[in-house]
């Protein structure tokens, strides 16, 4: 089965959703799951059975650059 955007997260089986640890617990998390057809899904821990967002392993790169970069703090400020 392929996994597609917008699938219900609750539907990708076999995998380890992950959160940052900086995280406080209260349900303002993404989460990241590695998906074993390649790639990466992606859902609002708020919603966990909501839809999910699929990556290329190549888009995550690009995405984690940037955040290193610092080219998205204006998002959270």
């Amino acid at each position: 089965m392929a996994i597609t955007n917008g699938v219900p997260a609750g539907e990708i089986t076999g995998v380890t959703w992950l959160k940052a640890r900086a995280s406080v617990g209260a349900g303002e998390c993404i989460e990241v799951a590695k998906l074993r057809e390649g790639g990466v899904a992606m859902r609002n821990s708020r919603h966990p059975d909501g839809p999910a967002l699929i990556f290329t392993e190549a888009e995550v790169r690009a995405f984690l650059d940037g955040a290193k970069g610092s080219e998205f703090d204006h998002l959270a400020a």
